[in-house]
């Protein structure tokens, strides 16, 4: 069945750097867009990042220029490489999956139908 197990989180001071780790299986990974998505406490959950199965990349206003989404497909694993990260970036960070092989990528939080655990990211000195 489809897994997808989150890690890399951790506590970081403002203006650090995290990369985010999400590895999938139960199924083919060259074929599925994958999205991160994060929740901090209180808020609703947000798209973060999304890359198509083709490699294109989305990306919320708050995160652009800051983030960056990549995948390898051979290991079964897409990333998110956080820098300059600032407080407002604290939240539990989840991949997913949307199980519709081969369609235009986007963050819409609806379209993602498998999730992982999620990851904590704190940004504080």
């Amino acid at each position: 069945q489809v897994q997808l197990v989150e890690s890399g989180g951790g506590l970081v001071q403002p203006g650090g750097s995290l990369r985010l780790s999400c590895v999938a299986s139960g199924f083919t990974l060259d074929y599925y867009n994958i999205g991160w998505f994060r929740q901090a406490p209180g808020k609703e959950r947000e798209g973060v990042s999304c890359i198509g199965y083709d490699g294109i990349t989305k990306y919320a206003d708050s995160v652009k220029g800051r983030f960056t989404i990549s995948r390898e497909n051979a290991k079964m694993t897409v990333y998110l490489q956080m820098n300059s990260l600032k407080p407002e970036d604290t939240a539990v960070y989840y991949c997913a999956l949307r199980g519709v092989p081969r369609v235009r990528v986007n963050c819409s939080i609806f379209e993602y139908n498998y999730w992982g655990q999620g990851t904590q990211v704190t940004v504080s000195s």
